[in-house]
């Protein structure tokens, strides 16, 4: 994984807490992108491009609610099997 594949850009900060508090977030997003590599055998950047374009939207029309959802690829679908945990 690379700066690249998160779109990384330089960030400045000049006080100790907003510091550390970058750095926190920064530890937990390679933690997570380790854990999603090692569970699904595939690297982040695969992952990510998997998975982008499921998202959905809901559109409130005069009180009616119209959901619309993503087709799941077959690859999608693999990688959010590999994620469940037993059980659920």
């Amino acid at each position: 994984m690379s700066k690249h594949d998160l779109r990384a850009r330089p960030v400045f900060h000049h006080q100790r807490d907003a510091i550390e508090a970058h750095l926190t977030v920064v530890m937990a997003a390679l933690a997570v992108a380790r854990h999603l590599q090692e569970t699904t055998g595939i690297s982040v950047k695969r992952i990510i491009r998997a998975l982008k374009p499921l998202q959905d939207v809901t559109i409130n029309l005069n009180g009616h609610k119209i959901t619309a959802q993503p087709q799941i690829t077959p690859t999608a679908a693999s990688i959010l099997k590999s994620l469940q945990s037993p059980g659920h």
